[in-house]
């Protein structure tokens, strides 16, 4: 785990039991560890947090699980689905599951110190390898994988990606905490912050929605956060 995880993650992990190595925050510092635990522990698995094939499956379960629950509460299809997006394993297993479907499937990141590298690669093209960020939505800030990637930019899956800002993640986690009543940690609001504040997302639903809009499935993904961090967090932002 990167050193500047978040107490309640390194908590929560221990809790469960595992023995946890820490390294730098930026993906060739994890992957250096991780071959060095390999090298002295022979007969280990690497398990990758979402660029393997089984974990992008599993990752696109909640797409059934939430394309189920909407027929059959509500009787309607999804028009579209927004997830966040890191690595992307969530973002390809969702996108894969509906592939065919007709719903529409959508990507959501910060903008802080080019965290949204799945924006930003699909602009020009190609995947971006490296990304060094301190977003607040900490659980994005991996750059996509090579698999993940080759979904990502199928535009036959994956629609769009879309970012928002530090402060429109936290006005997002605001409505989820005040509204809701429910502990999300700033990863899992970015979904719902582009719902909210990304115009050129708003514009595109406006137009291919016309006067109905869209039956819209939001995943609100990660609730590694205590009452501490999120404390700590509004007080920064209203420094």
């Amino acid at each position: 785990m990167p050193r500047i995880s978040t107490p309640s993650k390194i908590a929560g992990t221990r809790k469960l039991g595992a023995q946890i190595h820490f390294s730098g925050s930026a993906q060739p510092e994890r992957e250096a560890v991780v071959a060095s635990v390999m090298e002295k522990h022979p007969g280990m698995t690497l398990v990758p947090p979402y660029d393997h094939p089984a974990i992008i499956l599993g990752q696109g379960t909640m797409a059934l699980e939430l394309e189920q629950q909407v027929e059959q509460q509500y009787g309607r299809k999804l028009d579209a689905v927004i997830t966040p997006l890191g690595g992307g394993g969530m973002l390809s297993g969702v996108a894969t599951a509906l592939h065919g479907t007709g719903t529409k499937v959508f990507g959501a990141e910060p903008t802080f110190e080019g965290a949204n590298d799945g924006e930003i690669g699909l602009a020009q093209g190609k995947r971006i390898e490296t990304v060094s960020t301190l977003t607040i939505a900490d659980g994005l800030r991996t750059p996509v994988g090579e698999l993940t990637w080759t979904v990502i930019s199928d535009k036959e899956k994956v629609a769009g990606v879309f970012s928002v800002t530090e402060e429109q993640i936290l006005a997002a986690m605001t409505l989820v905490l005040e509204r809701m009543k429910l502990v999300v940690e700033p990863s899992g609001c970015v979904p719902l912050a582009v719902v909210l504040f990304n115009e050129k997302f708003r514009s595109l639903v406006e137009r291919e929605g016309s006067t109905h809009g869209w039956n819209m499935g939001i995943v609100l993904s990660g609730g590694n956060t205590t009452v501490e961090a999120i404390g700590k967090l509004f007080s920064a932002s209203n420094t």
